[in-house]
């Protein structure tokens, strides 16, 4: 799937002399030949920026009866794929600062979970829009859901304070916050401040049904040069127009510095420009819920990243945690 539509701007990524690429950390002659980030900075702060949401999850074991009532686990946690990525950084030992947004009423409430979880919660709050909320129905490793973004929808990255990114190794989004913006405008200067900053950019597209209603080739030349990129194996598909997971990733390197693609049995398939494809299988584990299972494979490859950027040590660690992502009810760690 390609597109003629001109790139983000702000997410150019610059051109050495000798083919050198600045996005990769393993090339011992980026260092001395740039300025802008290749590696993360020693302090390993993370900053997330994106939705925090209440999930109700229903399990079911069989289809719903139509008119009447059918039986169903059903239980309410704290979710959005940014706010569990950052709890399960935090779950890592990783200092991580979280930015979203959620109605007035709950901005106690959902402060207090992410202080829990060890992270520094720094929340918006919305005085007419209620916190979003998603009915996330599983069946197996199928999960279907019904979103209201809420007070999510109105997280603005323009109007962020550029300050927030200060001395962070690395700044994560996720695709819900960017595509709600119309035009990458907003995207592109927040990226230019996280350039600024220092910071390596990761984006996780989070969900194939938003990304599809943006433009699939529209939200590629968005995000295009990203350092760190995390599709799953349908966002994969939808972005690329490809259903082998090896070809979507190939597909993918030209336009990042690394992709790390999720499969659905929680194995992932990884790699960067010139290199080798990595592939991991999945940690084995009972399946309890699939809810929160890529968030947590971001947080274990970041936290791997961190501190040495191997490709192969960062895919075997996001797959351990999301594992345990998969061994727990909801999206974020269990306490």
């Amino acid at each position: 799937m390609t597109s003629t539509a001109p790139r983000a701007v702000g997410l150019q990524r610059p051109r050495l002399r000798s083919g050198l690429d600045p996005l990769d950390p393993l090339d011992p002659l980026v260092t001395s030949a740039i300025t802008s980030p290749v590696e993360p900075r020693t302090d390993g702060r993370v900053v997330v920026v994106g939705d925090v949401l209440d999930d109700i999850i229903v399990a079911l074991d069989r289809r719903p009866a139509v008119g009447t009532d059918t039986d169903a686990t059903i239980r309410h946690r704290a979710g959005g794929s940014a706010a569990n990525t950052a709890a399960w950084l935090a779950s890592q030992g990783v200092g991580v600062d979280f930015v979203g947004r959620v109605g007035s009423s709950d901005l106690h409430r959902h402060s207090l979970l992410l202080q829990n979880a060890g992270v520094t919660p720094r929340l918006l709050h919305d005085p007419l829009e209620p916190t979003g909320t998603v009915v996330i129905t599983v069946a197996g490793t199928t999960r279907t859901m019904l979103t209201d973004r809420g007070a999510s929808a109105g997280l603005e990255l323009a109007s962020l304070d550029g300050a927030l990114f200060d001395g962070a190794a690395i700044v994560h989004l996720t695709g819900y916050s960017i595509v709600q913006d119309p035009t990458p405008d907003a995207f592109q200067h927040l990226v230019a401040r996280v350039r600024a900053a220092g910071a390596l950019l990761s984006v996780d597209p989070a969900s194939s049904g938003f990304v599809s209603s943006f433009g699939p080739a529209a939200f590629l030349d968005l995000v295009d040069g990203a350092d760190l990129f995390f599709p799953s194996l349908d966002e994969g598909a939808l972005l690329t127009g490809r259903d082998d997971p090896d070809a979507i990733v190939q597909e993918l390197l030209p336009r990042f510095g690394a992709v790390a693609l999720t499969l659905p049995d929680g194995g992932a398939v990884a790699g960067r420009r010139g290199g080798k494809l990595v592939h991991a299988a999945p940690s084995t584990v009972r399946l309890v819920d699939p809810v929160g299972t890529g968030d947590a494979f971001s947080a274990g490859f970041l936290a791997a990243w961190l501190k040495s950027p191997s490709l192969a040590l960062s895919v075997r660690r996001g797959t351990k945690l999301a594992a345990r992502a998969r061994a727990v009810v909801g999206g974020r760690p269990a306490r």
